[in-house]
């Protein structure tokens, strides 16, 4: 058979730069693990976390070296999210907000001298940075935010609330969506959204802890405050109006790490039922040995291969600087409803074990559910997988694309 004249090469082996972040993001996790899981119990952040993830370069992973970053790829990226999630989601969720939602958008849309100011520190790990959009009654319906920045001269005056945002409490940066056009605002116009950046300790602008939740518990989430918070009109991120594509392009590279993320949960899963099953025995044999558990365990290393995979197309279309909207949102969408089915099964594998925190499944199946929600609840996705297939979507040239890796 002829080769096409077109054809590429489809080459699965992780070149050494990727191997290195893989091994170094395994490291860092893996010396963690007894710190996360004590934090998951007493339900406390540990801000020594995000010191140790800067020392490691892991903050400024698929940041530009001339920017303070590593220079990485994207693929590295995903790697580093499946790593920190197989120990713990928090670990992961670090690496979501502060270089998929907030660094990697700034370096897209940006000005020189934004990027000088924000970006550097943030890739360096000198300065967290977190993202701003969900409010309490505005999660996937973004049009429905109510958070408002009303021009005043060489300012703008922000007024609103944000909820449910991870590192709220610990964030130094905040990327923040909110309408500049009030007109449009009652027309539900996306077109009068606009992007800012804001500090810690601007007048007006508060942040608490969210306290009580089912997963994540490792992690810090919270809300974000503004009471007439007065915004130079230098930290606009973009152009007026572009608020809103700039949070859709956010949410694709949030979306990105999730999935990426989502595998490493699943791996944690099957690893851990595996070891389980080969010790507990019923019946005078290793439950590994019963046909049920074995289908149980068979469906989590499947889902592995194929979540991979997924994640791994969306990354190499990131690494030509392509559109992966599509791609990305599967990626999402499956990857989370099989670590949710994974973490559920590993807790049926382990039985009343798994509603123990001696093992750590009883955290996994709390942690996996959240995905199901953030980043696009599981029902947008779907909604979003049948427009592609039925042809009522098809995906637009936008302004600013991913930089290919250096």
């Amino acid at each position: 058979m002829n080769e096409h004249p077109e054809a590429k090469t489809v080459d699965f082996n992780l070149t050494e730069d990727q191997l290195m972040v893989q091994s170094l993001a395994r490291e860092f996790a893996s010396r963690q693990a007894a710190t996360v899981k004590q934090c998951d119990e007493t339900a406390c952040f540990n801000r020594d976390l995000l010191t140790g993830m800067a020392e490691s370069g892991l903050l400024g992973l698929s940041i530009p070296s001339r920017y303070g970053g590593t220079g990485n790829d994207y693929i590295s990226l995903g790697l580093a999210c499946e790593e920190l999630e197989y120990v713990d989601t928090a670990l992961r969720v670090v690496m979501s907000v502060h270089v998929g939602l907030n660094s990697l958008t700034l370096l897209s849309w940006g000005t020189e001298e934004q990027k000088q100011r924000w970006l550097v520190p943030q890739a360096k790990g000198e300065k967290v940075a977190t993202y701003g959009l969900t409010e309490p009654a505005a999660g996937s319906d973004a049009l429905g935010i109510q958070t408002v920045a009303r021009r005043n001269g060489s300012e703008y005056v922000l007024s609103g609330e944000k909820m449910w945002i991870s590192l709220a409490d610990v964030a130094d940066h905040f990327l923040v969506i909110a309408w500049t056009d009030l007109e449009k605002k009652k027309r539900r116009d996306h077109t009068g959204m606009s992007a800012f950046l804001l500090e810690r300790g601007m007048k007006g602008m508060t942040t608490t802890t969210i306290h009580g939740k089912l997963g994540v518990r490792a992690g810090n989430t919270g809300s974000v405050s503004f009471d007439d918070v007065r915004v130079p009109a230098a930290n606009l991120l973009g152009h007026e109006g572009e608020g809103f594509r700039i949070a859709m392009f956010a949410i694709d590279q949030g979306r990105y790490t999730v999935a990426a993320g989502s595998t490493g949960l699943i791996r944690a899963c099957l690893d851990a039922s595996v070891e389980y099953a080969q010790i507990r025995t019923t019946f005078g044999k290793p439950i590994a040995e019963h046909q049920l558990i074995k289908e149980m365990i068979a469906e989590m290393a499947s889902d592995y291969e194929a979540c991979r995979l997924l994640w791994l197309k969306a990354g190499w279309l990131k690494n030509e600087g392509k559109r992966n909207t599509r791609e990305t949102s599967l990626a999402k969408f499956y990857g989370c409803a099989a670590a949710e089915r994974a973490a559920s099964n590993a807790v049926q594998v382990h039985g009343a074990y798994g509603f123990s925190s001696e093992y750590n499944v009883e955290r996994f199946y709390r942690n996996a559910k959240g995905a199901q929600i953030y980043e696009g609840s599981r029902e947008i996705h779907k909604l979003l997988q049948a427009d592609y297939a039925l042809g009522l979507r098809t995906d637009k040239p936008i302004r600013v694309t991913l930089p290919r890796p250096e």
